[in-house]
C-alpha cells in the first residue's frame, strides 16, 4: 500500500466514522473502488442505550463482501463515478414490543 492509497483509506474511516456518529446508523459504508471498501460498524451491548457515554466502532477495510459487489454492479450499470460520494448507511431494525396481559 503506497501512501497515496494509505490517506485515501484514512479520509475514508474519518467520513465513515462522522457518518455513524452523526446519524445514528449501525452500519456504515464508503466504496473507495470496485475492489476496495471502507466499513464502520457501531458495535451494540446489551442493555446500552444511544444515550450512553462511549461509542466503540469496529473499522474495517478491503475487498468488498457479496452484498456490496451487487450495489458496485448496479453503480457500474448506472455509470455512477468511483469512487462513490455517498456513504451507504444501515440502520438497525425497529425492536418490537411485547403486549402486557391483561
Amino acid at each position: 500500500m503506497d501512501v497515496r492509497e494509505k490517506a485515501v483509506v484514512s479520509n475514508a474511516i474519518y467520513h465513515v466514522s462522522v457518518a455513524l456518529l452523526s446519524s445514528g446508523a449501525v452500519k456504515a459504508t464508503k466504496y473507495i473502488s470496485p475492489k476496495s471498501t471502507v466499513k464502520g460498524k457501531r458495535k451494540e451491548f446489551r442493555g446500552q442505550s444511544s444515550r450512553s457515554r462511549t461509542t466503540e466502532i469496529h473499522v474495517t477495510f478491503g475487498a468488498p463482501n457479496y452484498e456490496e459487489r451487487e450495489f458496485i454492479k448496479r453503480c457500474k450499470k448506472s455509470g455512477e463515478p468511483f469512487p462513490v460520494k455517498k456513504i451507504q448507511l444501515k440502520f438497525a431494525k425497529a425492536k418490537v414490543r411485547e403486549k402486557k396481559a391483561a
